[in-house]
């Protein structure tokens, strides 16, 4: 599914440049469900960032199926994350103008899906939200949010899901049945998930775990 190159990636420049990345050679299967771990700024996002194409490296490649997607144009880059990637964020990154059925919707939409409203119904439904379905985010919870950002996230059917401390915001109990939820619709979809969490009882809960410590593997 995903294979990572000897991946480094720096910020700043002359005395003040910091390596967060130190040559990061990994494998990934496909339906694989891995956790990601490490201490606050040893680079766990920022890897995240880069597998999912919304940063670039400064050295290395990254494949997905076949494609390097590190050496994308950002045009092509673009749709293909649309098409293979789904990304839960923390912060939930919901359009604030937008319901939480159009955000579900807005993927499939711009995917020209011609099925965009049964799915996006459908998948509001599996979330558990179809009475909140045409609130707006700063009328929903937070629990709620997360899990319209879940349901967006998956409606293109993405062969590959990442998540960024999707319950790191949450209740323990709220994020626990939001999580619980992920990871029940990424079985049952046969999708590809990287996790990056500082919760190891979460990271449990994957198939496999791996450990970044200062920008390397351990």
């Amino acid at each position: 599914m995903m294979n990572l190159l000897n991946v480094r990636k720096s910020y700043g420049s002359g005395p003040s440049k910091v390596e967060v990345l130190k040559g990061i050679n990994l494998k990934i299967e496909t339906a694989e469900t891995l956790a990601l771990v490490g201490k606050s700024g040893s680079g766990k996002s920022t890897l995240l960032s880069l597998m999912s194409g919304l940063d670039s490296v400064d050295e290395g490649e990254i494949w997905i199926k076949g494609n390097c997607v590190s050496r994308m144009p950002e045009k092509e880059l673009t749709r293909f994350r649309c098409q293979n990637m789904g990304i839960v964020f923390q912060q939930f990154h919901l359009v604030s103008t937008l319901t939480a059925f159009e955000n579900v919707l807005l993927p499939l939409n711009l995917l020209k899906d011609p099925q965009a409203e049964v799915i996006a119904n459908k998948l509001i439904d599996q979330v558990g939200l179809t009475h909140r379905a045409h609130h707006l985010p700063s009328e929903l919870s937070g629990g709620e949010s997360q899990r319209v950002a879940l349901a967006r996230a998956l409606s293109t059917r993405p062969t590959i899901l990442f998540a960024d401390e999707p319950s790191g915001n949450l209740d323990e109990d709220t994020g626990n049945k939001v999580m619980d939820l992920l990871f029940k619709m990424v079985h049952e979809t046969g999708t590809t998930l990287v996790l990056v969490t500082h919760d190891l009882d979460l990271a449990a809960r994957c198939s496999r775990i791996i450990h970044l410590e200062h920008g390397s593997l351990v």
